[in-house]
C-alpha cells in the first residue's frame, strides 16, 4: 500500500475535547498521594484560574510555560498511572459528539492523521490511543530523576511553533502542506491553519470566527453532532474542499 501523500493536522483541547489543559492539571493536582500535597496544590489551581485566562487570551506559548510550571516536583510515575483514569472519567465524557466521527472520515479519505497539541504527551497517549492517530506531535515535560522540573523539553508545541512542526513534517514525509487540512478551535492557533492548504475552523472562538468568515474558511461545530463536517469530509474524500 503506498504511503499516504496528505495529512489532516488536529489541535486537541477545545476542538476534540470540550476541556483544557487546567481541566487535566488539576485532576493531577488534587490526586497527589499526599492529602496535604494535594489539597494545596488543588487550592492553587483555583486560585489562578483568573490569571491563566488573562495568559491565555495574551499568548498561548506564556500561558503554557506558566502552566507547566506547576506540575514542578510531581512524580513521573505517579502521573503517568494517573493518566489512565484521567482518561476514563474526565478525558472521554469530554469528546465532542462529532469527533470520532471526524477523525475517522478524514482516516477513511486517505489522509494522515496527526494530533498536534500543546497537551503533554503522558496525558495524551491515551488519547491517541482512543481516536487512532497516526501520530502525535506534543509537548514533553522535563524529568530529573523521575521528578518534574516544571520546564517543558523544547520545543514549546504552541502558536507559531505548530507551523514549524507541520512544515517539518510534511517535509519529512514528502507531503505537500497544500494538499493537507488542518482543524483547530482557537485563534493562538491560526500560524498551524495558515500553514496548510485547507484550514478548517472547529468549535472556533469568536476571534477564530471572524477570520474564518473573511477568509472563506469551513466552519464547522463538534459539539452537537457530526452532521455540521459532512460537507466537509465529503470535500476531503475527493479531494475538493467546498
Amino acid at each position: 500500500m503506498s504511503e499516504q501523500r496528505r495529512a489532516a493536522f488536529f489541535d486537541l483541547d477545545g476542538t476534540l475535547l470540550d476541556l483544557t489543559l487546567v481541566h487535566t492539571y488539576a485532576y493531577y493536582a488534587r490526586n497527589q498521594r499526599s492529602i496535604v500535597n494535594s489539597l494545596y496544590r488543588f487550592s492553587k489551581v483555583v486560585a489562578s484560574v483568573p490569571l491563566l485566562l488573562l495568559l491565555d487570551f495574551y499568548s498561548r506559548r506564556v500561558f503554557n510555560i506558566y502552566h507547566f510550571s506547576k506540575y514542578k516536583g510531581m512524580d513521573r510515575d505517579r502521573l503517568i498511572a494517573l493518566a489512565e483514569d484521567l482518561f476514563a472519567t474526565v478525558v472521554k465524557p469530554s469528546i465532542y459528539p462529532g469527533s470520532d466521527d471526524l477523525v475517522q472520515r478524514t482516516r477513511d479519505a486517505g489522509f494522515r492523521t496527526v494530533l498536534i497539541t500543546g497537551t503533554l504527551d503522558f496525558t495524551v497517549d491515551p488519547i491517541a490511543q482512543h481516536f487512532g492517530f497516526h501520530e502525535v506531535i506534543c509537548n514533553h515535560l522535563e524529568f530529573v530523576n523521575h521528578i518534574a522540573t516544571g520546564r517543558v523539553v523544547p520545543p514549546l508545541i504552541a502558536e507559531s511553533e505548530k507551523a514549524r512542526a507541520i512544515r517539518e513534517y510534511c517535509e519529512k514525509k514528502k507531503i505537500d502542506p497544500r494538499a493537507c487540512s488542518a482543524y483547530s478551535d482557537s485563534y493562538s492557533d491560526l500560524p498551524m491553519l495558515n500553514a496548510v492548504g485547507h484550514p478548517v475552523a472547529t468549535n472556533p472562538d469568536k476571534r477564530l470566527k471572524r477570520v474564518a468568515l473573511a477568509q472563506k474558511w469551513p466552519i464547522i461545530d463538534l459539539g452537537s453532532s457530526a452532521r455540521e463536517s459532512k460537507s466537509v469530509l465529503q470535500a476531503q474524500g475527493s479531494g475538493k474542499f467546498v
